[in-house]
């Protein structure tokens, strides 16, 4: 499928928001000089980041040699019609009003940042650490847990042919991405670009098979929800449990250590809902299919994900992550958002599936350190509330 200057927009593709729109500069190089010297807010309105995360990605993206002045374009500019692009979710032909520009210039320089920043998006996973919870609640139960995996499906735009096999159980378009993350909101892995009548499964067995897999490290686990099975590196909650906190009654109890754990471990997994919601508030461009090729869709999953561990570790208390840090017990995405499609719980998961060489002894092992976990829950919570 081509892209082209004309690119099929939508609604918003046709308009810059108003709130962006008002008092702009007579050409892109004017406005964005006066958006970087202006409030750092104004910045992170317009560019999705602070003024100076904003100069410093300009800084590495030229020394790295991947961006350039031309006689035309600096390289603030070429950063800046890309965010402003991803960061509004606009079309080509609204950007051209704004900056002034033909749309194949447009077009190039997009490209251009995006093939950039997946030149240098490796440097900004950086792969599992010591997590350290020190909430009660979770430490030292889950000492050994470095994060989250979960499975997000983005819309996607393909051609009538290709349409069959990235149409979800929902009946949309989308691709099927997996991620892993830290509990401080940053991404250790993504693989995107899967169908979306994948099952969450199946991505996960690429992940750990491909070449550039994702890696557990020795004795450490993330945990994973239902979608999943329980094995080494990856402990999912009880089957046939009650899981999230919405599906108890209010004021209730847990009546035993699998009801405990679960909950616990519901809490803790809700790092997963917070990254994406992040993601999405800050790149609203993953919130509708975008009309380009299907590679550049893909790319976009990943580097706006890049960019989201770039500015985390940058700037982590701008307002968009501070929204999304509160406690998982009060935590409700946006009604605006849409939402996270997510597969039925797999109950009974056929071990066959895994493809991934996972012996019934190692099964057994991780189904043993799942219970461990819960019964030392289950007697602190016990010795507790007694004593209360």
């Amino acid at each position: 499928m081509e892209s082209s200057d004309d690119e099929k927009d939508g609604i918003l593709g046709n308009f810059i928001p108003k709130e962006l729109a008002h008092g702009l500069a007579s050409s892109g190089a004017k406005f964005v000089d006066e958006v970087l010297n202006s409030q750092s807010e104004h910045c992170l309105e317009n560019f999705r980041m602070d003024k100076h995360v904003f100069y410093k990605l300009c800084d590495i993206l030229q020394a790295k040699g991947l961006l350039r002045h031309t006689n035309r374009i600096k390289i603030e500019e070429q950063l800046a019609i890309f965010m402003f692009i991803i960061g509004h979710n606009l079309r080509t032909r609204a950007v051209q009003e704004l900056f002034r520009y033909s749309g194949e210039t447009i077009s190039r320089h997009f490209n251009n940042v995006l093939n950039a920043i997946m030149a240098i998006s490796l440097d900004f996973f950086q792969p599992p650490g010591s997590e350290i919870l020190e909430d009660p609640r979770f430490y030292p139960y889950f000492q050994d847990c470095v994060g989250a995996v979960d499975g997000i499906h983005i819309p996607v735009m393909v051609g009538v042919d290709e349409q069959g096999p990235f149409r979800n159980k929902n009946g949309m378009l989308s691709q099927n991405v997996l991620a892993a993350c830290s509990f401080d909101l940053k991404f250790h892995y993504v693989l995107a670009g899967w169908e979306g009548s994948a099952s969450d499964l199946q991505v996960l067995n690429s992940a750990l098979t491909r070449r550039n897999k994702l890696l557990v490290p020795e004795g450490k686990y993330y945990l994973v929800d239902n979608k999943y099975a329980n094995m080494p590196g990856f402990i999912a909650p009880y089957p046939g449990v009650p899981y999230c906190l919405k599906e108890y009654p209010s004021g209730y109890h847990p009546q035993d250590a699998r009801e405990l754990f679960n909950q616990r471990h519901s809490l803790l997994r809700n790092a997963t809902d917070r990254i994406f919601g992040a993601l999405k508030a800050r790149f609203p461009i993953l919130m509708s299919a975008p009309p380009y090729p299907l590679q550049t869709q893909v790319k976009l999953v990943v580097a706006t994900c890049a960019i989201h561990n770039y500015i985390r570790r940058e700037k982590p208390d701008d307002w968009i992550f501070r929204k999304y840090e509160q406690d998982s017990t009060a935590l409700q995405i946006e009604s605006s958002l849409p939402p996270l499609e997510v597969e039925q719980p797999i109950m009974h998961i056929d071990t066959q599936a895994l493809d991934i060489g996972v012996e019934a002894e190692q099964l057994e092992i991780s189904s043993q350190l799942r219970d461990s976990i819960a019964t030392e829950i289950w007697n602190d919570y016990i010795h507790d509330f007694s004593a209360m």
